[in-house]
């Protein structure tokens, strides 16, 4: 039976692997990493305010402000203001930030995919699950 720490070691050496084929396949759209998921993150989810955008993509509100303006000035995406409380503002793709996305996405995709190729189908909804389990159990323990 494997140890847990040597679990963890394949979980670390395998996403350092998968994340260099990641930033090098993001990068070769053009996008920073940050624009890029913060554009995946509105091509997928649509409109959302900046602080829920900043939660999924894993950036601070300070880097989110700074992505989003960068964002902006290169007429990817837009602020709209929340009608219903005008303390929010919701970020959306443009038609321009649209049509940017879909294709860096689809390039990114077709990279990972190269990435996933070695698992049969099979293996890879395993490995999904595995994950999943693990993940969750993770979140749970509160370590001594």
């Amino acid at each position: 039976m494997e140890s847990a720490t040597h679990i963890r070691l394949l979980l670390w050496k395998a996403g350092k692997a998968i994340e260099k084929v990641d930033r090098a396949s993001i990068a070769g759209t053009g996008l920073h990493v940050s624009d890029f998921t913060i554009m995946e993150a509105l091509l997928h989810k649509g409109p959302l305010p900046i602080n829920t955008i900043g939660n999924k993509v894993l950036l601070t509100s300070g880097s989110m402000t700074a992505a989003v303006n960068r964002l902006e000035k290169k007429g990817l995406v837009a602020r709209i203001q929340d009608p219903a409380d005008g303390r929010c503002y919701y970020v959306h793709l443009t038609k321009l930030g649209a049509k940017t996305i879909k294709k860096a996405y689809t390039k990114h995709a077709r990279n990972l995919d190269k990435v996933a190729e070695v698992l049969t189908a099979r293996e890879r909804d395993e490995l999904s699950r595995l994950l999943k389990k693990i993940g969750r159990h993770a979140e749970k323990i509160q370590p001594d």
